[in-house]
């Protein structure tokens, strides 16, 4: 990178206002964890509650509730901005090497595709419209084994989402996530690192799982086991001491939203 864009992406990235509304893109992304969490717990829980246990579900509780437009137009803002912050700062990642630093870089940009798409989402629950995680698996799958060598397509997707699962766990194993916060001193600190590594570990779980209806999509060649997020916590509920482990899991997707929101205020921007 020249000097002359390092220095542009460091001037924009340290106004003060960019700076806030991306933080807060954290926060957004901690209260649908949240809500996730709450509705995975009602799936496990007859009686409860339910719903589609994925971002896409959470949205769509926001939606209905009051309020729930403004804090959707809120949240668009805050996605967006988190992500452009992501590809401003990218100029600014180093890593110690050329190799490891575009692959900090490279890293780095994932997680602002994931926020814009994320906000994109949002975007079309605030004005009026609605989408499923559900479907939009499925429908990846479906065309997928629709194309020549789709089947290893798929495989691949699975493999890559259960990869990601590992690296999720291996962080919470590891509180490789210390790195990207500031953690405070005393019982504060050992709530956070707790929350990041229940958190983590919750995700990486769900996300292992999520990959393994990918490939037994493939396998099997039926679309319809690919059902995102949601279809992977209702395996969870059908296996044995399944209903507890999904209990378990809502509540480290509860950790985690609580982490997301401690991050806002505590992340190494």
């Amino acid at each position: 990178m020249s000097p002359t864009a390092k220095s542009a992406a460091r001037d924009v990235s340290r106004n003060p206002v960019f700076r806030v509304v991306a933080r807060s893109g954290f926060a957004v992304n901690g209260m649908l964890h949240i809500l996730i969490g709450l509705i995975a717990i009602g799936v496990a829980l007859p009686g409860v509650g339910g719903g589609e246990a994925d971002q896409s579900g959470a949205l769509r509780q926001l939606a209905e509730t009051p309020g729930g437009l403004f804090v959707l137009w809120a949240s668009v803002v805050a996605l967006f901005t988190l992500g452009l912050f992501q590809i401003v700062s990218l100029p600014l990642v180093h890593a110690g090497g050329t190799a490891k630093t575009w692959g900090r870089r490279f890293n780095e940009a994932a997680k602002s595709v994931v926020y814009v798409v994320l906000g994109a989402t949002a975007l079309i629950f605030a004005l009026g419209g609605s989408t499923s995680g559900s479907d939009t698996s499925q429908t990846l799958s479906a065309r997928l084994l629709a194309t020549p060598g789709g089947v290893f397509l798929l495989v691949a997707v699975g493999l890559t989402v259960g990869g990601f699962g590992i690296g999720f766990v291996a962080i919470a194993v590891r509180r490789g996530f210390r790195k990207l916060i500031v953690v405070p001193g005393g019982a504060a600190g050992r709530v956070v690192l707790g929350l990041g590594v229940a958190g983590y570990a919750s995700q990486g779980i769900a996300l292992v799982v999520v990959g393994v209806l990918f490939v037994v999509a493939a396998v099997s060649s039926d679309s319809a086991t690919a059902s995102g997020l949601d279809g992977a916590l209702k395996v969870l509920a059908e296996l044995p001491f399944g209903v507890v482990l999904l209990v378990a899991v809502g509540i480290g997707f509860l950790a985690y939203g609580l982490f997301l929101i401690a991050r806002a205020r505590l992340a190494k921007l």
